[in-house]
């Protein structure tokens, strides 16, 4: 009988001069799954989905350092809020409507968004630590 389950290639490893296969079996993706939007899909993703649960928006771009920093936090919060907060990532230079529509002059910026606006004074531009991610989502009216 066939596994359902997919296995992980198997890799050579030496033990006291025998080499020995060692395959795992794949484990199941326990990372949550952040939300890409465009302009195209952001009336969905994003306004009106923030009528049943706050969204986070990162305004992010390939180029940018600290959004690489910042891009494992929103992994993290998707995951760590659970179903009290969505978080989304729209691409700066594939989306010039939202950047300006937006007003995003720096990145990463955050903005939360609920019952389909923006919240106001949510807009965040910059790097940010987990602690202080937890404060500003805090400060928004989001908890776990």
């Amino acid at each position: 009988m066939l596994s359902t389950r997919t296995a992980v290639p198997c890799s050579g490893r030496t033990t006291f001069g025998a080499v020995r296969p060692v395959c795992r079996p794949a484990r199941a993706s326990t990372v949550a799954r952040v939300a890409n939007a465009n302009e195209a899909s952001f009336d969905a993703e994003v306004l009106k989905a923030s009528a049943g649960q706050p969204v986070l928006v990162d305004f992010w771009a390939s180029w940018c350092g600290p959004c690489k920093l910042v891009a494992p936090l929103m992994d993290w919060a998707e995951k760590e809020y659970g179903g009290k907060l969505k978080v989304v990532k729209i691409e700066h230079d594939a989306n010039p409507k939202l950047i300006a529509q937006y007003k995003v002059y720096g990145l990463p910026t955050l903005i939360v968004f609920k019952e389909g606006q923006e919240v106001a004074n949510s807009k965040r531009e910059g790097a940010i630590t987990k602690a202080l991610l937890e404060q500003y989502l805090t400060k928004h009216g989001i908890s776990k």
